[in-house]
């Protein structure tokens, strides 16, 4: 039997309104190819949150959503505070991304505390930033999404920025950063989803999640030629 990876995937009923199910799909795919077996739970409200995870990811969803699972989220908290203290890799999208932050105020001024994970803020507004999008990132390099939200985050002192925004809004109108890292957890604005189109990302997950389980990685050599072409085409789309 080869060596498992957990994957624990965060409110699937919920928060997966954006195709951000691929995300789950491209970790399961690539931790095969690269020899390990991904084992998979998906965790939502009211479920007991499992122990031993390698990796957690989560996705969008309305305000609606957010609220329905927030009192839940509040309460597994602390779980995920450790997790992302001992350096398990984390990617949130959107909603949870902005649930793993300080706050999110609604556009009708509703509050709904985060968990604090991410050093940000965000609030919901009349303004919805829409359409394709590139960033950079020193470590991952270009990095192209979709992005549909109209909560605008802002960073606080104790967060470093994802990315930095070559065509698009990311995180606001108005400071030209995407996402939010606190050690291996990353949060962002990119649908599409974005793994599929950004494995290196993908990748950096899975060899954390598998030094930190067994000590040492070898990745096998992975062709990405569908990757590339469907990256070339999405940048060359208008905004």
């Amino acid at each position: 039997m080869s060596q498992v990876i957990t994957i624990v995937q965060l409110y699937p009923e919920q928060m997966n309104i954006y195709g951000d199910h691929g995300n789950l799909l491209v970790l399961k795919r690539r931790l095969e190819w690269y020899g390990y077996t991904p084992r998979v739970i998906e965790y939502n409200v009211g479920d007991t949150f499992p122990d031993d995870i390698d990796i957690v990811i989560g996705g969008g969803g309305q305000d609606s959503g957010q609220e329905a699972i927030h009192a839940d989220l509040m309460n597994i908290g602390p779980k995920l505070k450790k997790l992302a203290d001992d350096n398990t890799p984390m990617l949130m999208v959107c909603g949870l991304y902005q649930l793993f932050g300080n706050f999110f105020q609604t556009s009708q001024n509703k509050r709904l505390e985060g968990i604090g994970i991410l050093d940000i803020e965000t609030y919901g507004t009349d303004e919805r930033l829409i359409g394709n999008i590139v960033t950079e990132n020193e470590s991952f390099g270009e990095i192209i999404g979709y992005e549909n939200h109209s909560g605008q985050t802002r960073l606080g002192e104790g967060a470093e920025p994802f990315a930095k925004v070559v065509k698009g809004a990311g995180n606001n109108s108005e400071d030209g950063h995407e996402g939010a890292r606190f050690r291996n957890v990353i949060g962002t604005y990119l649908h599409g989803s974005i793994l599929p189109k950004n494995p290196q990302i993908a990748d950096f997950m899975i060899e954390v999640a598998v030094r930190k389980r067994y000590d040492d990685f070898h990745p096998n050599v992975i062709d990405d030629l569908f990757v590339d072409l469907a990256r070339r085409t999405a940048k060359d789309r208008p905004r």
